[in-house]
């Protein structure tokens, strides 16, 4: 996965063109929740967060963890990859 977990800061990060695109989280037992997705605005209407999105839920479905997505950027990307539903809770 080229997506890096930031543990401390509670975000998985993806460096692209000298910016952190990023997605907040909250870990529960059984779950992540992603909570805001973000890329700075050069990056905005690039795909960046996208490649972020598809880089958490391969590693999500590789590791057996599940996603909620509560961002609408998130729920929206969930969304329109209906492939990646297996790796929603």
């Amino acid at each position: 996965m080229c997506v890096r977990d930031n543990q401390d800061a509670h975000r998985f990060e993806l460096d692209i063109d000298g910016g952190i695109v990023f997605a907040n989280y909250r870990r529960s037992a059984d779950r992540v929740l992603i909570t805001h997705v973000e890329a700075p605005v050069h990056l905005r209407g690039t795909g960046a967060a996208a490649r972020l999105m598809q880089d958490i839920a391969t590693d999500a479905r590789e590791t057996g963890v599940k996603l909620t997505p509560l961002c609408s950027y998130a729920a929206a990307w969930f969304r329109r990859n209906r492939s990646f539903a297996d790796v929603l809770a």
